[in-house]
Protein backbone atom coordinates (compact mmCIF):
# COMPACT_ATOMS: atom_id res chain seq x y z
CA UNK A 1 0.00 0.00 0.00
CA UNK A 2 2.64 2.17 0.90
CA UNK A 3 4.55 1.89 -2.51
CA UNK A 4 1.30 2.65 -4.06
CA UNK A 5 0.58 5.56 -2.85
CA UNK A 6 4.01 6.67 -3.61
CA UNK A 7 3.76 6.08 -6.94
CA UNK A 8 0.46 8.17 -6.97
CA UNK A 9 2.53 10.96 -5.31
CA UNK A 10 4.88 10.83 -7.49
CA UNK A 11 2.51 10.99 -10.47
CA UNK A 12 0.62 13.83 -9.51
CA UNK A 13 3.85 15.83 -8.73
CA UNK A 14 5.07 15.21 -12.25
CA UNK A 15 1.33 16.45 -13.45
CA UNK A 16 1.98 19.49 -11.47
CA UNK A 17 5.56 19.97 -12.44
CA UNK A 18 4.35 19.31 -16.49
CA UNK A 19 1.11 22.26 -15.80
CA UNK A 20 3.57 24.48 -14.44
CA UNK A 21 6.07 23.74 -17.31
CA UNK A 22 3.53 24.60 -19.60
CA UNK A 23 1.75 27.71 -17.85
CA UNK A 24 5.36 29.31 -17.90
CA UNK A 25 5.90 28.60 -21.47
CA UNK A 26 2.13 29.91 -22.50
CA UNK A 27 2.47 32.77 -20.14
CA UNK A 28 6.61 33.92 -19.53
CA UNK A 29 7.87 34.59 -23.37
CA UNK A 30 11.57 34.66 -23.97
CA UNK A 31 13.28 37.01 -25.47
CA UNK A 32 13.33 37.54 -29.43
CA UNK A 33 15.83 40.47 -29.50
CA UNK A 34 19.10 41.59 -27.89
CA UNK A 35 18.94 44.15 -24.63
CA UNK A 36 19.93 47.55 -24.34
CA UNK A 37 23.25 49.15 -23.31
CA UNK A 38 23.12 51.72 -20.50
CA UNK A 39 25.37 54.71 -21.85
CA UNK A 40 24.96 57.53 -19.10
CA UNK A 41 23.02 59.24 -16.51
CA UNK A 42 22.27 63.05 -15.23
CA UNK A 43 20.44 64.63 -12.57
CA UNK A 44 20.27 64.06 -8.85
CA UNK A 45 17.60 65.37 -6.60
CA UNK A 46 17.23 69.12 -6.03
CA UNK A 47 16.08 72.10 -7.85
CA UNK A 48 19.04 73.80 -9.39
CA UNK A 49 19.92 73.46 -13.29
CA UNK A 50 20.22 69.76 -14.18
CA UNK A 51 18.40 68.37 -10.82
CA UNK A 52 15.13 66.95 -10.49
CA UNK A 53 12.51 66.69 -7.56
CA UNK A 54 10.64 63.41 -9.06
CA UNK A 55 11.06 63.02 -13.03
CA UNK A 56 7.42 62.42 -14.47
CA UNK A 57 7.65 62.93 -17.96
CA UNK A 58 10.27 63.17 -20.95
CA UNK A 59 10.14 63.87 -24.89
CA UNK A 60 12.50 63.75 -27.67
CA UNK A 61 12.95 66.50 -30.59
CA UNK A 62 15.63 68.53 -32.82
CA UNK A 63 18.10 66.87 -30.56
CA UNK A 64 16.93 68.12 -27.43
CA UNK A 65 15.57 66.08 -24.18
CA UNK A 66 12.71 67.70 -22.59
CA UNK A 67 11.73 66.42 -18.98
CA UNK A 68 9.28 67.15 -16.55
CA UNK A 69 10.42 68.13 -12.91
CA UNK A 70 7.13 67.44 -11.34
CA UNK A 71 7.73 68.89 -7.74
CA UNK A 72 9.79 71.80 -8.78
CA UNK A 73 7.08 72.19 -11.53
CA UNK A 74 9.23 73.26 -14.56
CA UNK A 75 10.27 71.68 -17.78
CA UNK A 76 14.22 71.14 -18.78
CA UNK A 77 15.81 70.59 -21.33
CA UNK A 78 18.78 69.10 -22.50
CA UNK A 79 20.79 68.08 -25.09
CA UNK A 80 21.03 64.41 -25.83
CA UNK A 81 24.24 63.93 -24.25
CA UNK A 82 22.52 65.46 -20.52
CA UNK A 83 24.24 68.90 -20.97
CA UNK A 84 21.48 71.17 -19.48
CA UNK A 85 20.39 74.19 -21.98
CA UNK A 86 17.49 76.02 -20.51
CA UNK A 87 14.09 75.90 -18.26
CA UNK A 88 10.66 76.86 -18.15
CA UNK A 89 7.88 76.95 -15.86
CA UNK A 90 7.20 77.98 -11.74
CA UNK A 91 4.60 75.87 -9.72
CA UNK A 92 1.46 77.61 -9.98
CA UNK A 93 -1.73 77.58 -11.83
CA UNK A 94 -1.48 80.26 -14.05
CA UNK A 95 -0.58 80.56 -17.73
CA UNK A 96 3.33 79.56 -18.00
CA UNK A 97 3.04 78.06 -14.76
CA UNK A 98 2.95 74.29 -13.77
CA UNK A 99 0.89 71.92 -11.11
CA UNK A 100 3.40 68.41 -11.48
CA UNK A 101 3.71 68.15 -14.82
CA UNK A 102 3.83 64.87 -16.29
CA UNK A 103 3.96 62.74 -19.91
CA UNK A 104 4.93 64.70 -22.08
CA UNK A 105 4.07 64.96 -25.73
CA UNK A 106 5.49 67.08 -29.00
CA UNK A 107 4.12 67.61 -32.19
CA UNK A 108 4.55 70.00 -34.90
CA UNK A 109 7.17 72.24 -32.85
CA UNK A 110 5.01 72.36 -29.78
CA UNK A 111 5.12 70.52 -26.17
CA UNK A 112 2.06 69.26 -24.79
CA UNK A 113 2.29 69.09 -21.18
CA UNK A 114 -0.74 67.53 -18.59
CA UNK A 115 -0.77 68.88 -15.37
CA UNK A 116 -2.06 66.20 -12.68
CA UNK A 117 -2.74 68.92 -10.53
CA UNK A 118 -4.28 71.81 -12.65
CA UNK A 119 -6.46 69.36 -14.44
CA UNK A 120 -5.66 70.56 -17.75
CA UNK A 121 -3.20 70.15 -20.71
CA UNK A 122 -0.86 73.51 -21.42
CA UNK A 123 1.06 73.72 -24.65
CA UNK A 124 3.97 75.18 -24.98
CA UNK A 125 6.39 76.82 -27.64
CA UNK A 126 9.87 74.47 -27.60
CA UNK A 127 11.60 77.41 -26.49
CA UNK A 128 9.09 77.81 -23.52
CA UNK A 129 6.82 80.23 -24.47
CA UNK A 130 2.62 79.24 -23.33
CA UNK A 131 0.55 79.23 -26.25
CA UNK A 132 -2.64 77.91 -24.66
CA UNK A 133 -4.56 75.88 -22.37
CA UNK A 134 -6.77 72.62 -22.97
CA UNK A 135 -9.36 71.63 -20.39
CA UNK A 136 -10.72 72.11 -16.84
CA UNK A 137 -11.68 70.58 -13.99
CA UNK A 138 -14.49 68.19 -13.54
CA UNK A 139 -16.00 64.92 -14.58
CA UNK A 140 -18.01 66.29 -18.29
CA UNK A 141 -17.35 65.69 -21.51
CA UNK A 142 -13.80 67.51 -22.36
CA UNK A 143 -12.92 67.62 -18.60
CA UNK A 144 -10.17 66.89 -16.75
CA UNK A 145 -9.20 64.80 -13.61
CA UNK A 146 -5.40 64.99 -13.41
CA UNK A 147 -4.66 63.81 -16.74
CA UNK A 148 -1.04 61.90 -16.96
CA UNK A 149 -0.81 61.63 -20.59
CA UNK A 150 -1.74 62.93 -24.00
CA UNK A 151 -1.03 61.96 -28.04
CA UNK A 152 -1.67 64.43 -30.61
CA UNK A 153 -3.00 63.19 -34.17
CA UNK A 154 -1.65 64.18 -37.25
CA UNK A 155 -5.43 66.56 -37.44
CA UNK A 156 -4.10 68.05 -34.01
CA UNK A 157 -7.17 65.77 -32.56
CA UNK A 158 -5.99 65.15 -28.76
CA UNK A 159 -5.83 61.81 -27.14
CA UNK A 160 -5.91 62.77 -23.10
CA UNK A 161 -5.64 59.74 -19.85
CA UNK A 162 -7.95 61.28 -17.48
CA UNK A 163 -6.13 59.02 -14.56
CA UNK A 164 -9.14 59.62 -11.70
CA UNK A 165 -11.95 59.72 -14.69
CA UNK A 166 -10.83 56.51 -14.97
CA UNK A 167 -11.16 56.95 -19.03
CA UNK A 168 -9.42 57.80 -22.41
CA UNK A 169 -10.54 60.94 -24.04
CA UNK A 170 -10.64 61.79 -27.64
CA UNK A 171 -10.74 65.97 -28.20
CA UNK A 172 -10.27 68.37 -31.22
CA UNK A 173 -7.43 70.42 -30.61
CA UNK A 174 -8.99 73.55 -29.37
CA UNK A 175 -10.82 71.10 -26.63
CA UNK A 176 -14.40 69.91 -28.20
CA UNK A 177 -14.82 66.62 -27.26
CA UNK A 178 -15.23 64.00 -29.96
CA UNK A 179 -15.51 60.59 -27.90
CA UNK A 180 -14.33 58.42 -25.03
CA UNK A 181 -12.99 54.67 -24.28
CA UNK A 182 -13.89 53.94 -20.01
CA UNK A 183 -16.49 54.83 -18.22
CA UNK A 184 -16.62 58.12 -16.39
CA UNK A 185 -15.27 57.01 -12.56
CA UNK A 186 -15.71 53.39 -13.26
CA UNK A 187 -12.93 50.75 -12.74
CA UNK A 188 -12.42 47.42 -14.62
CA UNK A 189 -10.14 45.15 -16.00
CA UNK A 190 -12.58 44.17 -19.11
CA UNK A 191 -11.68 45.28 -22.54
CA UNK A 192 -11.39 49.18 -22.99
CA UNK A 193 -12.30 49.35 -19.24
CA UNK A 194 -8.97 50.88 -17.19
CA UNK A 195 -7.89 50.98 -13.70
CA UNK A 196 -5.94 54.41 -13.19
CA UNK A 197 -4.70 54.81 -16.78
CA UNK A 198 -1.76 56.77 -16.85
CA UNK A 199 -0.04 57.16 -20.57
CA UNK A 200 -0.95 57.03 -24.35
CA UNK A 201 0.76 57.14 -27.30
CA UNK A 202 -0.18 57.58 -31.30
CA UNK A 203 1.30 55.16 -33.87
CA UNK A 204 2.01 56.15 -37.23
CA UNK A 205 -0.45 53.18 -38.23
CA UNK A 206 -3.38 54.96 -36.16
CA UNK A 207 -3.24 52.23 -33.42
CA UNK A 208 -3.88 54.27 -30.01
CA UNK A 209 -1.52 52.47 -27.45
CA UNK A 210 -2.68 52.92 -23.01
CA UNK A 211 -0.68 52.32 -20.39
CA UNK A 212 -3.09 51.11 -18.31
CA UNK A 213 -1.27 51.84 -15.41
CA UNK A 214 -2.85 49.97 -12.13
CA UNK A 215 -4.79 47.74 -14.39
CA UNK A 216 -1.03 45.91 -14.96
CA UNK A 217 -1.10 45.98 -19.16
CA UNK A 218 -1.19 47.80 -22.21
CA UNK A 219 -4.56 48.12 -24.20
CA UNK A 220 -4.15 48.73 -27.95
CA UNK A 221 -7.51 50.73 -29.84
CA UNK A 222 -7.83 50.37 -33.64
CA UNK A 223 -7.89 54.10 -35.57
CA UNK A 224 -12.34 53.46 -35.65
CA UNK A 225 -11.79 53.11 -32.06
CA UNK A 226 -12.43 49.84 -31.88
CA UNK A 227 -10.82 47.90 -29.02
CA UNK A 228 -7.84 46.06 -30.70
CA UNK A 229 -5.92 43.73 -28.11
CA UNK A 230 -3.69 43.75 -25.29
CA UNK A 231 -1.12 42.39 -23.29
CA UNK A 232 0.78 42.15 -19.57
CA UNK A 233 0.34 38.93 -17.80
CA UNK A 234 -2.46 35.81 -18.36
CA UNK A 235 -5.21 37.16 -20.53
CA UNK A 236 -3.76 40.85 -19.29
CA UNK A 237 -6.50 41.00 -16.43
CA UNK A 238 -5.15 42.79 -13.91
CA UNK A 239 -2.60 40.32 -12.87
CA UNK A 240 0.84 41.72 -12.18
CA UNK A 241 3.80 40.18 -11.40
CA UNK A 242 8.16 40.12 -12.22
CA UNK A 243 8.24 38.00 -15.21
CA UNK A 244 8.78 38.90 -19.34
CA UNK A 245 5.80 40.80 -20.69
CA UNK A 246 4.19 41.13 -17.29
CA UNK A 247 4.00 44.38 -15.41
CA UNK A 248 3.73 46.24 -12.21
CA UNK A 249 1.93 49.41 -12.68
CA UNK A 250 2.99 50.77 -16.27
CA UNK A 251 3.25 54.19 -15.91
CA UNK A 252 4.57 55.64 -19.51
CA UNK A 253 4.36 54.37 -23.10
CA UNK A 254 6.34 55.18 -26.47
CA UNK A 255 6.20 54.08 -30.03
CA UNK A 256 9.70 53.84 -31.04
CA UNK A 257 10.65 54.82 -35.05
CA UNK A 258 10.59 51.01 -36.24
CA UNK A 259 6.64 50.81 -34.66
CA UNK A 260 7.93 48.94 -31.98
CA UNK A 261 6.30 49.77 -27.98
CA UNK A 262 8.41 50.51 -25.13
CA UNK A 263 6.60 50.01 -21.41
CA UNK A 264 7.83 51.97 -18.14
CA UNK A 265 7.71 48.94 -15.88
CA UNK A 266 7.14 51.42 -12.53
CA UNK A 267 7.35 48.43 -9.72
CA UNK A 268 9.43 45.85 -11.61
CA UNK A 269 12.05 48.75 -12.21
CA UNK A 270 12.79 48.26 -16.14
CA UNK A 271 11.61 48.83 -19.23
CA UNK A 272 9.99 46.54 -21.63
CA UNK A 273 9.64 46.65 -25.60
CA UNK A 274 7.13 45.08 -27.64
CA UNK A 275 6.18 44.51 -30.86
CA UNK A 276 3.11 46.35 -32.13
CA UNK A 277 0.94 43.43 -31.36
CA UNK A 278 2.15 43.16 -27.97
CA UNK A 279 4.87 40.14 -28.05
CA UNK A 280 7.51 40.68 -25.73
CA UNK A 281 10.89 41.78 -28.04
CA UNK A 282 13.50 42.35 -25.06
CA UNK A 283 13.95 44.62 -21.63
CA UNK A 284 16.08 46.27 -19.78
CA UNK A 285 17.12 47.35 -15.89
CA UNK A 286 17.13 46.41 -12.63
CA UNK A 287 16.16 47.61 -8.87
CA UNK A 288 19.11 49.74 -7.88
CA UNK A 289 20.84 53.29 -7.34
CA UNK A 290 24.27 52.56 -9.44
CA UNK A 291 24.84 52.56 -13.55
CA UNK A 292 21.77 50.96 -15.55
CA UNK A 293 19.65 50.56 -12.16
CA UNK A 294 16.54 52.49 -11.56
CA UNK A 295 14.36 52.95 -8.79
CA UNK A 296 10.67 53.16 -10.56
CA UNK A 297 11.11 53.83 -14.18
CA UNK A 298 8.57 56.43 -14.83
CA UNK A 299 8.93 57.81 -18.18
CA UNK A 300 10.22 56.76 -21.55
CA UNK A 301 10.97 57.98 -24.74
CA UNK A 302 12.42 56.89 -27.95
CA UNK A 303 15.21 58.87 -30.35
CA UNK A 304 14.80 58.60 -34.09
CA UNK A 305 18.00 56.50 -33.90
CA UNK A 306 17.02 54.42 -31.67
CA UNK A 307 18.19 55.68 -28.36
CA UNK A 308 16.00 55.00 -25.28
CA UNK A 309 15.46 58.02 -22.53
CA UNK A 310 14.33 56.72 -19.41
CA UNK A 311 13.31 59.10 -16.56
CA UNK A 312 14.24 57.40 -13.08
CA UNK A 313 12.13 58.53 -10.88
CA UNK A 314 13.20 57.87 -6.97
CA UNK A 315 16.84 58.32 -8.02
CA UNK A 316 15.87 61.82 -9.72
CA UNK A 317 17.61 61.41 -13.11
CA UNK A 318 17.75 60.31 -16.64
CA UNK A 319 19.23 57.82 -18.16
CA UNK A 320 20.33 57.02 -21.53
CA UNK A 321 20.64 53.66 -22.90
CA UNK A 322 21.36 51.72 -26.50
CA UNK A 323 20.62 49.44 -28.22
CA UNK A 324 23.45 45.88 -27.87
CA UNK A 325 25.42 45.85 -31.39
Amino acid sequence: MGKRLFKIALGILAVVVVLAGIGWLAFVPFAKEPGYVFVKAWGEKGSGSGQFNDPTGIAIANGEVFVSDARNGRIQVFDLNGTFKRQFGKPGKELGELGRPMNLTIRDGELYVPEYFNDRIQVFALDGTPKRVIGDAGEGPGQLNAPGGVAVAPNGDLFVVDFYNQRVQQLKAEGTFVRQWGTTGKLGISAGEFNYPTDVALAETGILYVADGYGDRVQAFASDGSFSHKWGGPFAINIFGPFNGWFAVTTSVAVGPDGNVFVADFYNDRIQKFAPDGTFLTSFGETGRGSGQFRHAMAVAVAQDGGVFVADFQNNRIEKWRPKR
